[in-house]
């Protein structure tokens, strides 16, 4: 079990679009919109895990089509949300709604989120717990992953609003949002590599 606890959290710690994301919305929006984005972001990270466990998201990702489709969603939300962030909290008008992203963008974002899914299957398809029936082991691997997601992903966002709460120069917080949304659209590329 030590060894799915130090998974779990070398998995989540690392960047992906949902930590990236929050920092990015904690930085750009502040608190109040960190924590409903965080909100979505759990209620969807445990609907990919959900959907993995249950098999949903095997039988969805065998059609070659469909795979495709998703992939070019991810793509395509994952750089709309990266252009969100770039461009909030500054004088650019490059995007006219400034309304922060909310429960919805975050549930969006992990169905379509191909780090959610793989994190996903690697931790509970990966470590099998042989002293305790399937049952007992899927529910304790919910327990343990929210244990540690839920921290791991407030650290993300107390550090994007430590950013906020600096109050640096507009220049300087336009930097840093375009640096976040630079480190989300490498995970974009690094992704679509990937498949």
């Amino acid at each position: 079990m030590d060894v799915f606890i130090a998974a779990v959290f070398f998995l989540l710690i690392t960047p992906g679009p949902g930590v990236l994301s929050t920092a990015g919305v904690g930085a750009s929006f502040g608190p109040q919109a960190g924590y409903r984005y965080v909100f979505g972001l759990f209620i969807g990270t445990n609907l990919v895990a959900l959907a993995i466990v249950t098999g949903l998201a095997s039988i969805v990702l065998t059609v070659p089509a469909l795979r495709t489709v998703l992939l070019y969603a991810s793509i395509a939300y994952l750089c709309y949300l990266a252009l969100r962030i770039a461009f909030a909290g500054s004088s650019i008008a490059f995007i006219e709604n400034q309304k922060p992203p909310g429960v919805k963008d975050a549930l969006i974002l992990q169905a379509i989120n191909p780090k959610a899914y793989v994190v996903n299957t690697t931790l509970f398809t990966g470590f099998a717990f042989e002293s305790m029936p399937l049952w007992q082991e899927t529910l304790w691997k919910f327990l343990a992953i929210n244990a540690i997601w839920i921290p791991i992903h407030l650290l993300w966002l107390s550090a994007g609003i430590g950013l906020k709460k600096l109050a640096l120069p507009s220049g300087v917080q336009r930097a840093i949002n375009i640096l976040m949304a630079l480190s989300l659209l490498m995970v974009v590329l690094l992704a679509a590599r990937i498949q």
